[in-house]
């Protein structure tokens, strides 16, 4: 199985942002790249890995006895 390799701009559209946000990920370092001479690429196994790191679960909350919410 390959890993495709995704162009700035295709990364931007999976995450429905502009290319400006997947620039600043990279000029961070908070999502792993690689570079092919001058062009920056992403893997598409790293952008889920940093799509599955910043995935917030929702929080069930418990009523009280009293039945207001918590």
């Amino acid at each position: 199985m390959t890993d495709s390799l995704l162009t700035v701009d295709q990364a931007a559209e999976r995450l429905g942002t502009t290319t400006r946000f997947p620039r600043r990920l990279i000029a961070e370092r908070r999502i792993a790249f690689v570079k092919v001479g001058s062009h920056v690429r992403i893997k598409e196994s790293a952008l889920v890995a940093y799509i599955d790191g910043n995935t917030v679960q929702p929080v069930r909350r418990r009523r009280s006895r009293l039945g207001r919410a918590a």
